[in-house]
Formats: structure tokens, sequence, C-alpha cells
């Protein structure tokens, strides 16, 4: 087992007893919130605003939430939720009481949740297994997601945060990744890139040197991809359908991306922003972008939006061997 298990949790939460409550079956992988982040301020604040606000929303349909973990896992609060909100009516029962037909409530509500919002598969941060569940992490994202969309008005506590632990049972034990996720908007992030970062003064100050900066980013990138018989010569264009961004990520971080989940020879700009986005979340679950990146730009071409997502990388990979 990895020193990183046993440093993961502090007392009163033992390891030994996280392990007994969440059992990882062999080739399963799990992001959780760490016993360190429970008592977290800010993320009490917004759990008790988003009760808050579920109850204010159903209160002519007499649904009381109290908790959101035991409450929301079924699918009977969201399905009036999204119902409300949305004007829909969704094609299930209201109440669902075996197993079964909860997940298959549940399946409906997500997929109606996604095409409302507008998110594609890879952009989806919770699943019909991570809510049914009763994971704390994905009903807060899904749950901040639809307040956002619908209720944009609502006031929720900027830069809320949890430290993550993700575990995967693999042949040779337990591989953990600890890490910081943002729930809600990083905005100290989003205002310091708004006043302008290295690369603003790079493209506005020294343009003379950006030559330079693209030449050392593209031995880079080529010396990770070559092995794959790969070689790239334009930041700007061959980026921008996120195949070799996602190979180079898969290269860095040392596994290998099924060729099920992306577009290998994206025939759209749908497509495009599938791999773009997928890369944007590969990246943003590694701890490596904590910055707001649009997507478009990336498939756009924008230099200045692809040399940033090319630091992310570059500023922790410069020293690893091929």
């Amino acid at each position: 087992m990895e020193p990183d298990v046993l440093n993961a949790f502090t007392q009163p939460v033992a390891l030994n007893q996280f392990l007994a409550e969440n059992v990882i079956a062999q080739g399963e992988k799990k992001k959780l919130i760490k016993p360190t982040s429970s008592n977290n301020p800010k993320l009490e604040e917004l759990k008790l605003l988003l009760i808050d606000w579920i109850n204010t929303t159903l209160k002519e349909e007499h649904v009381v939430v109290r908790s959101l973990e035991e409450d929301l896992y079924d699918g009977l609060v969201l399905h009036h939720l999204l119902e409300n909100l949305a004007s829909l009516k969704l094609d299930v029962d209201k109440i669902a009481l075996t197993e079964k037909k909860q997940r298959q409530k549940l399946s409906v509500i997500l997929e109606a949740v996604a095409k409302c919002l507008q998110l594609e598969e890879s952009q989806l941060k919770w699943s019909v297994e991570s809510i049914f569940t009763k994971d704390l992490l994905s009903t807060l994202h899904l749950l901040v997601a639809i307040a956002k969309h619908f209720k944009p008005s609502l006031a929720m506590p900027p830069n809320v945060q949890v430290e993550t632990i993700t575990i995967e049972n693999t042949s040779r034990g337990l591989k953990t990744a600890n890490a910081v996720e943002y729930i809600t908007e990083n905005k100290e992030n989003l205002e310091a890139q708004s006043k302008g970062d290295a690369f603003d003064e790079l493209f506005s100050r020294a343009p003379d040197k950006l030559d330079a900066v693209k030449k050392v980013f593209l031995q880079f990138v080529n010396q990770h991809v070559g092995k794959l018989g790969l070689n790239v010569k334009d930041i700007e264009s061959e980026f921008a359908d996120g195949v070799i961004l996602l190979l180079l990520i898969g290269q860095l971080e040392g596994y290998f991306l099924n060729l099920r989940h992306f577009f290998l020879t994206p025939a759209s700009t749908t497509e495009m922003l599938h791999n773009v986005n997928l890369a944007l979340d590969l990246l943003t679950d590694g701890g490596l972008l904590n910055f707001s990146v649009n997507s478009e730009d990336i498939v756009n071409g924008d230099l200045k939006a692809t040399m940033r997502i090319l630091y992310s990388l570059y500023s922790k990979y410069k020293t690893k061997e091929t």
C-alpha cells in the first residue's frame, strides 16, 4: 500500500474504517472527499445554501430536504426539481421503490440534466452510480451545475474547495492520488487571469521572444509523443482537435487512453470539442489546471490559450525522462 494512503486520513476517521465503509472492487476507481475537508466552513455554507434553495423551490410541492447525501440519491427530489425548473415532464414514475427502478429513474433524470445544460458526457462530474451511492462530491457538482444554469442569481460562496483522494484498486494494490478540487468558481484565479499573466506580457510586450518559447514547447512535446511516431510542427493548428493533447497527457501521466473514449480522427467541430473537453477534464483531475479555459479557444487555434495549456504540462514534466 502506498504511503499516501496512510497519510490521507486524520483522526477520528481511520483508514481501516474508511475502507470498510467504502469497498473498492478490483479494477475500480473512486474519487472521494477526504475527511480533512469534512469540517470546511465554506463547504458547510454551500451545502446549507443548496438545501435552502431546493426547499424554497419545491415548497409548494411539500418536498423537504435535510441531507444532500441521504435525500437525493433515489431521484425523487431531483425529479421534482428538474420538472419545476425546466418545465419538463419526465417519462418516469415519481416514486421508485426498488434499486433497479431507482437507477433507471436516475439515468433518465441525469440524461435530461445533461441535455438541458448542453453538456457532453466528458464534461459531467457525476454519474448514475456516484449519485446513487450517495457520493457527496458528485452530488454537489450536480446541484451547483443545475443552480448555475437555472438560478444564476443564486449567491453561492466562491472558491469552495475540498481535498480529494482518488483510490484505485489495481492488481498491485491500492493506488492513490491526492488533489484539491473546486466546487464553485475559483474567482481569485479568474480575477488574476483577467488582470493578465506571463503570456499576456509575452504577446504584448515581447513578441520577438514568442518564437523561442514556441520552439521550447515543440521540443518538449515531440520529446514525449515522438515514441508514438508523431512529430508536431505547428502549435496553433495541430492541437486544435485535441488528439495530440490527449496523447501527450497519456504519455506524461503514464496511462493508456481507451480509443473508445475519444475521436482519434475527429470529423467535426463537435468531436474536436469532445476531445479537448476530455483533455481539460484530465488536466483538472490531475491538479494541473487551476485557471479557466474555453475549449472553443483551443479548437479555434487560439495560440495563447494553447500555450497556457502546454505550459501547465511543461512546468510539471520538463525534467521527465522519455
